[in-house]
């Protein structure tokens, strides 16, 4: 297991040509390729346990994240303020053990320090995130204007703070949009409006503990038109996360309060549904409480296989 690289290029995933609306037609039968791979687990290689028990920095650190996550559980509480672990005094053979044992789970995640732009390089993100192979505790790295680690964290719950806090202020500094009604709308604009409105009704209804509301924009009778600016009212925010199971999916922030875009891909890359949703945080990018527990119980193996040395 490598050390978590700040500057790692962030995975992205091609969209296929292919949408909603009318396509051109052509001869004979057209079928989406059959997936060739998925992700499996894959047991990670712990080091001996003599040399885990010896660097009392990385068995410290995994001690305070068992308390937090036993502790998380026991709130019973999906949506609770995750609890953090300061990595800053760790030695540095603390943290390379730290980073094998805790390993690379399904989902990563960034925060970028600005709106995206054209031209902007990708060094230019804030915050990175990457889920351990325990799922609830994640790695979060505060970068600097370079580049360069400012802090580091390991933060335990359903997902990190950073990821919530940067939504939130998406949707407060984002400019406000035009009237959707304001003419002139786009030539074969037909139904993006009332999706729109009722983007809007759902953000004034919505309350924390609510279940998310959600629109398929794949199942809708949506022009290329309609598409194209619905794309461009909602926007893209600073968020970005990547789950990857079978498939991938991407999650990101828009520029409206409460609402994020939610993009699934079979295991080829090709765009197989595409979602707004209107809630606190996508659960397909949170941990559950059934997760913390498992976490805590394998931990708790850890660091006992680690006391027998």
């Amino acid at each position: 297991m490598h050390a978590p690289q700040p500057n790692k290029a962030f995975p992205t995933l091609r969209v296929a040509a292919v949408g909603p609306g009318p396509q051109p037609e052509e001869e004979g039968f057209d079928y989406l390729p059959m997936p060739e791979g998925m992700a499996v687990f894959h047991p990670r290689a712990l080091p001996e346990p003599e040399v885990l028990a010896a660097q009392q920095g990385c068995v410290r650190a995994l001690r305070e994240t068992l308390t937090a996550l036993k502790a998380m559980h026991a709130s019973g509480l999906a949506a609770a303020p995750t609890k953090v672990i300061d990595l800053g005094e760790l030695t540095e053979a603390d943290r390379l053990l730290l980073n094998q044992v805790l390993g690379e789970g399904e989902v990563a995640a960034q925060v970028r320090t600005m709106f995206p732009v054209p031209g902007v390089a990708a060094s230019a993100n804030r915050v990175h995130v990457q889920e351990s192979v325990f799922a609830g505790v994640w790695r979060v790295l505060h970068l600097g204007t370079e580049g360069q680690v400012l802090r580091e964290r390991i933060e335990v719950g359903a997902v990190p703070q950073p990821l919530l806090d940067a939504a939130v202020e998406d949707g407060i500094r984002a400019p406000a949009p035009n009237e959707p009604a304001q003419p002139p709308l786009p030539e074969g604009v037909m139904n993006a409006l009332s999706l729109l409105a009722e983007l809007e009704e759902q953000r004034r209804l919505w309350r924390p503990g609510d279940a998310p509301h959600v629109i398929n924009l794949t199942l809708l009778p949506l022009t290329p038109a309609d598409s194209k600016y619905l794309t461009e009212k909602v926007g893209e925010g600073r968020v970005v996360i990547l789950s990857r199971g079978y498939g991938n999916c991407r999650i990101t922030t828009t520029r409206l309060p409460r609402t994020w875009r939610v993009t699934y891909f079979n295991s080829t890359d090709i765009n197989i549904l595409d979602t707004l949703e209107v809630c606190r945080v996508p659960e397909v990018a949170c941990a559950s409480l059934e997760d913390l527990e498992d976490s805590a119980r394998r931990l708790v193996e850890v660091l006992d296989w680690a006391e027998a040395a």
